[in-house]
């Protein structure tokens, strides 16, 4: 008996604790559920207030972008209103220019006026003077006819005196006769004259044959100048632009074709006897100033003839007394068929001969040729 009530009670105290548990578990999880709910509620209010922050953001970079127009646009106003204010003062100041041109056009004016004037009142002086002249013309017509009857009178003696002329004509006629026999005699002597000058031409030919041998000796292998004979090299082959000093790689080729044309001089007799000079010039084109420009030319020219006096070439044929160098800054620039000047031409060293008596012939050209 006392056992089946110590079972009862044990079996009545799980059943109480499994109801607390049960209990305790159902408000556990209740108070999770509420957890979970508040959890979601204030997610969407954060999410809410997330996206309006986000908005608001939005509006007030939106509104920074507008004030930063609204700056900007101020600013150009401010600009403009500068610049009218500017332009207004110009406006006033031509403005005051063009009211003293106009004062100063009304004084012309009244001046004009003025010349106006006295051209009317010299008009009416000079109306005067042609009447008072047409009356002298009418004085002038009677004296004329007086005269006229004058002349009657020494035609007669004219006629008189014709007898008289006519021995005159004789003697005349033998004068011009003498003069006739003068003109034959100067028509010989410039006949004469006329040979000489076309074998004092020959002379000065000299040159040109000269010209003509140095071509045909050289051929095809250096080109020169067919007027002067002088060799042409491009100042862009053998130096850098605003440099003296001569290109290492260009020195063969100017080595090359100065052997070929001096050679060409000096194999033949009749050019060799009548060299004086072989002169290297320097050429620059007419960019920048002339003294810069002739320094330039001249230190280039110097820089070649010292390389070809280091050749065995010279020395073998005693050409060093021969050389001299020269610059010529832009005086003789070259041009094209339209007038335009060939820079790149002009930027050259020339390599060229005198003659012992160029500058003789030269003079008696210009005199043969002088009209």
């Amino acid at each position: 008996m006392f056992e089946q009530e110590n079972r009862d009670n044990d079996t009545n105290f799980w059943i109480s604790y499994a109801d607390l548990m049960a209990g305790l578990l159902f408000v556990f999880i209740l108070l999770i559920g509420a957890i979970v709910v508040k959890s979601i509620v204030l997610k969407a209010n954060l999410d809410s207030k997330e996206t309006s922050l986000n908005s608001s953001l939005e509006n007030l970079l939106l509104r920074d972008a507008e004030v930063q127009k609204l700056k900007e646009l101020l600013a150009k106003r401010a600009k403009e209103l500068e610049n009218n204010s500017k332009e207004i003062l110009l406006f006033k100041e031509d403005l005051k220019l063009k009211t003293e041109e106009i004062v100063n056009l009304n004084n012309i004016l009244l001046s004009n006026n003025t010349k106006i004037d006295n051209f009317s009142s010299k008009i009416i002086i000079m109306q005067t003077l042609l009447d008072e002249s047409n009356s002298t013309i009418i004085d002038n017509n009677k004296i004329i006819k007086e005269y006229e009857n004058r002349v009657l009178v020494l035609s007669n003696e004219v006629i008189s005196k014709d007898d008289s002329l006519k021995l005159k004509d004789e003697k005349l006629l033998s004068l011009l006769q003498a003069i006739e026999d003068k003109e034959t005699a100067h028509d010989k002597l410039i006949a004469k004259l006329q040979s000489q000058k076309a074998k004092i031409k020959s002379l000065t030919g000299i040159k040109i044959k000269i010209i003509s041998e140095l071509k045909k000796s050289l051929g095809d292998k250096v080109h020169i100048d067919p007027n002067s004979g002088s060799l042409r090299l491009s100042s862009s082959i053998l130096f850098d632009k605003n440099s003296a000093v001569l290109k290492e790689k260009s020195k063969a080729e100017l080595k090359k074709v100065f052997i070929n044309y001096i050679g060409a001089l000096i194999s033949n007799n009749s050019i060799k006897t009548q060299l004086d000079r072989i002169v290297i010039e320097g050429h620059t084109d007419s960019d920048g100033a002339y003294l810069y420009n002739l320094n330039l030319s001249q230190k280039r020219a110097y820089a070649v003839m010292n390389y070809l006096l280091t050749l065995e070439f010279t020395k073998q044929n005693k050409i060093k007394p021969l050389l001299v160098a020269s610059g010529r800054s832009y005086l003789d620039t070259i041009y094209d068929s339209k007038g335009k000047e060939d820079k790149y031409g002009s930027r050259r060293i020339e390599i060229k001969f005198r003659l012992k008596n160029d500058d003789a012939m030269n003079q008696i050209e210009k005199i043969l040729d002088y009209e």
